[in-house]
């Protein structure tokens, strides 16, 4: 089935989530240079519900981060979505912390299978360091963590993304409504 037509069928998907998703999706391809528009042809973006799908289902991503030195960083993390930002629980003292700190901007890449299978979302945006957040954020990605405890978290990052765009190979399959498999 044409990636276009899968996950469409997810019709309970967030409904505001999707259109969020699709918005934010279409204009960052709007406003992107010739070389993006080419890699990422439409033909092989995610639709709003295939995005929403994928990024309830995927639960880490690779969080990207300039030191304040100059020097790249990137570490795998947990995140969850809510109020139209990214929202990642950290560690106080944590280099990716140290890095918003200084310089406040946030690149996640959620990335899946190989070659002719592969899928991935980018999406990057201005970041802030926060001692707490709402309850729901933390109820939400305890969920994501498997029911397991975010006591180790002292501090959390929030990323407002600027842009995002998506990528899936023509023999990548989003899992049926309702599947976690992937």
């Amino acid at each position: 089935m044409p990636i276009r037509r899968q996950a469409e069928s997810q019709a309970s998907a967030d409904a505001p989530l999707v259109a969020w998703l699709s918005g934010l999706q279409e204009a960052s391809f709007s406003g992107a240079g010739q070389a993006v528009r080419k890699a990422y042809p439409p033909e092989r973006r995610m639709t709003g519900p295939q995005l929403a799908g994928y990024l309830q289902r995927r639960t880490y991503a690779l969080a990207s981060s300039t030191r304040p030195d100059g020097r790249a960083h990137a570490a795998p993390t947990l995140f969850s979505i809510y109020e139209q930002a990214f929202w990642l629980p950290t560690l106080s003292g944590a280099a990716r912390l140290v890095n918003v700190q200084a310089r406040p901007w946030l690149a996640l890449s959620i990335i899946e299978g190989e070659h002719d299978t592969h899928a991935a979302v980018l999406t990057e945006g201005p970041a802030q360091v926060l001692a707490t957040v709402p309850e729901d954020v933390r109820v939400i990605t305890e969920l994501r963590n498997a029911g397991g405890s975010l006591d180790w978290a002292t501090a959390w990052l929030r990323m407002t993304p600027h842009g995002l765009f998506s990528f899936a190979e023509s023999a990548w399959q989003a899992p049926p409504h309702g599947s976690l498999a992937g």
